[in-house]
């Protein structure tokens, strides 16, 4: 089958799911998130086998913040599942104008001694995607003007949180965080520009950004 028809069927359901459970927040989001960030802490275990108990430590932190950041978007004010989504459109407009910009235009390489496919095109490419859909997502809901500025640094932020996944899996000498999901890999490879940009969002949010 289609490697990218995989890709783009495995997207489609996880998005669906992660929608509708936005939506209803409250445990049943909760719960769906905790579950994502057991699993997201498990495949960091495993990646950093023998590496020592700071980088246990750390991969306890790098789930639970972005889970806790994610649970205090939603349920904060009456805006919050709008940001919340918001968060989301951020995170897979970076990813996927990344891909398609990188594989049309790419040519030059983003840092090749991490991860030989990523390029600057591709890395262009999801900050204007990720620009034009989050913030037109931001003032059709009257999020304010701040996430328009946002946006394309949060993109980036998203792209170096790939980058430091993708560290991780050189060091450790493998190609995917998991075999969960046809054509991603493991949660961490779908989750990695995810946790900077919920990290980020729930920050400016607290200190009266958005």
């Amino acid at each position: 089958m289609n490697e990218l028809f995989v890709r783009a069927a495995t997207g489609l359901v996880l998005i669906a799911l992660t929608l509708v459970l936005a939506v209803l927040g409250g445990t049943l989001f909760a719960i769906f998130v905790a579950a994502i960030a057991t699993a997201m802490f498990y495949e960091w275990t495993r990646l950093a086998k023998g590496w020592g108990i700071g980088w246990y430590l750390s991969g306890f932190l790098y789930a639970l913040v972005p889970a806790l950041a994610l649970l205090w978007v939603r349920e904060r004010d009456a805006h919050g599942l709008d940001l919340l989504l918001w968060v989301f459109i951020v995170t897979w407009s970076t990813d996927i104008g990344a891909y398609f910009a990188g594989r049309r235009f790419g040519r030059r390489k983003l840092a090749p001694a991490i991860s030989p496919g990523k390029t600057v095109e591709g890395l262009v490419g999801g900050v204007v995607a990720a620009s034009l859909l989050g913030g037109a997502w931001a003032l059709a809901n009257g999020l304010g003007p701040a996430l328009l500025a946002l946006a394309p640094v949060l993109a980036i932020a998203a792209q170096a949180g790939d980058l430091f996944e993708s560290s991780m899996k050189r060091r450790a000498g493998v190609k995917d965080s998991g075999a969960w999901l046809p054509g991603h890999g493991g949660v961490l490879d779908r989750l990695d520009g995810l946790v900077p940009v919920a990290v980020l969002t729930a920050a400016a949010q607290l200190v009266g950004l958005t």
